[in-house]
């Protein structure tokens, strides 16, 4: 792994113990958290229709743009549990990316735009002839 993937690893692990830090704050039960942490790879299901709509389901819930919002949102209402919910969803993205998964391209699921997920093929060796 480049030092630079390395680095941006790094700023997400970062990033989701933050979520879950701020998620503490809000007082809101853990059980919800472990309810719904998982909740965002259930758009993996839109694969069932094919790899376009599938990228296009698992993209639409795994960008900050709509949990920003809904934390923004909650924090400005005074809504401790759409702050939560905001959190948790921030937190999977977050774990997702450390983890080195990107959001996907209409080609596969394998491929996002961190790159390919899974093993690398490793080229035969050349041997001299």
């Amino acid at each position: 792994m480049r030092p630079v993937d390395l680095a941006i690893r790094l700023e997400w692990c970062v990033a989701a113990a933050a979520a879950v830090v701020l998620y503490a704050m809000t007082g809101t039960s853990w059980w919800l958290l472990a309810l719904l942490i998982l909740a965002p790879d259930l758009s993996m299901l839109g694969y069932l229709a094919g790899p376009r709509v599938g990228a296009i389901a698992y993209n639409a819930l795994h960008m900050l743009i709509v949990p920003l919002a809904l934390a923004l949102a909650g924090y400005v209402l005074g809504s401790s549990m759409a702050t939560a919910i905001a959190l948790i969803w921030i937190s999977h993205i977050a774990i997702d990316r450390a983890l080195g998964y990107g959001l996907k391209l209409p080609s596969g699921f394998q491929d996002t735009h961190l790159g390919r997920i899974g093993r690398r093929e490793v080229p035969a060796p050349v041997r001299p002839d």
